[in-house]
């Protein structure tokens, strides 16, 4: 496609920002740099319709990490990673509120439940034992003890008698929270462009010459901030991982509230508008589910349907609305990606599934390295 003169001057000229990824990292990275520098031309480029990725397809949790992950992290992270990893979840989430404002992202502490099978009873008796070593851990960050033992009100069924509750665990709107971002990026001035997959770059001695799908031009500084997405551009250590998920119809009386993770995290679902939204089960089939290609597939979609049937939903008539899926980004480490590639080239990437809770937080940090 060939750009007319307007197109290139209002639009493709004098650029100093490039992000590539119009996510929440993406969207708070502009934010921020425009707050730094005002008078910097910002531009954002998308190549989807919408955020693609998991920003607009995520579950809406505001998560910090159930009390079986966090005891994970700790065999193979050290005692202070993780606590640097809930620390940063728990700050970025406080920024995001701060940024955008809880009515604006439809934020409800309606705390967050670990749920454990029936065969899961080692795993459950293990998190039992170490709720008061685990509060203690994390009391410096949350100023109160997060996990307690919650009753089984929901009505479970082939579930342990009861759940480990993160009170400060909640839930927020994902579409509300990334129009809010969009229309606070866009009022600010930034120039975001959909539609426009970024195919090759090319440092040079002042800047970066950019090609997409539609057109080249150069700019002075390129961020990357595509998550998942990443090795398309970037040789960093990160892999997809595609997150299924699917949303019931409307349920008469619908008592279940909050946020609730099931078998080890690999399931979450929550209330939403009425519904159960419900996903994971990645771990059916890792290799399947490590891919840059959205769809859903017949063997996790049965699976989260049969365990709404089995387990959640026994006490309740309930209809299947529609489903979708996510692409995030993980590695061998949970700590995200945040360097400068090379001269005038930034990325950051590997959110590991806590976009919502980490993604502001990373894009000032990024935005502050740039």
């Amino acid at each position: 496609m060939k750009l007319s003169y307007w197109e290139y001057k209002t639009w493709l000229s004098h650029v100093d920002y490039t992000i590539v990824g119009s996510g929440i990292v993406g969207l708070n990275c502009a934010l921020q740099l425009k707050a730094k520098y005002p008078k910097a031309k910002i531009l954002i480029l998308e190549k989807g319709i919408l955020p693609q990725g998991a920003s607009t397809k995520n579950a809406g949790f505001a998560c910090f990490g159930s009390i079986s992950e966090v005891l994970s992290d700790l065999k193979t992270h050290s005692e202070d990673e993780v606590f640097q990893l809930v620390k940063k979840r728990w700050e970025g989430i406080h920024l995001l509120r701060e940024n955008l404002g809880d009515k604006e992202i439809g934020f409800k502490n309606l705390g967050g439940h670990e749920i454990f099978t029936d065969q899961q009873e080692a795993l459950y008796e293990e998190c039992l034992a170490k709720i008061a070593t685990t509060n203690s851990f994390l009391n410096p960050i949350f100023k109160g003890d997060a996990f307690k033992v919650h009753a089984n009100t929901f009505n479970f069924k082939k579930v342990q008698n009861n759940y480990i509750t993160n009170i400060f665990e909640s839930q927020i709107d994902t579409g509300k929270m990334m129009s809010q971002l969009v229309l606070r990026v866009q009022s600010s001035g930034v120039m975001l462009l959909n539609s426009l997959h970024v195919e090759h770059f090319v440092d040079l001695a002042d800047g970066v010459a950019v090609k997409t799908n539609e057109f080249e031009f150069t700019t002075k500084k390129l961020i990357i901030a595509t998550n998942g997405f990443g090795t398309e551009l970037l040789g960093e250590e990160i892999k997809p991982a595609r997150a299924q998920v699917l949303i019931t119809k409307p349920i008469k009386d619908l008592k279940i509230k909050g946020t609730f993770h099931l078998d080890e995290g690999y399931y979450y679902f929550r209330n939403i508008d009425g519904r159960i939204l419900f996903g994971g089960g990645r771990n059916l089939d890792f290799q399947t589910e490590e891919t840059t290609e959205f769809g859903e597939t017949a063997l996790v979609q049965n699976k989260l349907e049969q365990l709404l049937k089995e387990v959640i939903l026994t006490d309740y008539d309930f209809e299947i609305a529609y489903s979708w899926s996510g692409i995030m980004g993980v590695g061998p480490q949970k700590r995200p990606i945040i360097k400068q590639v090379s001269n005038h080239v930034y990325c950051g990437i590997r959110m590991g599934g806590m976009g919502i809770a980490i993604g502001s937080i990373i894009g000032k940090e990024l935005a502050d390295l740039v």
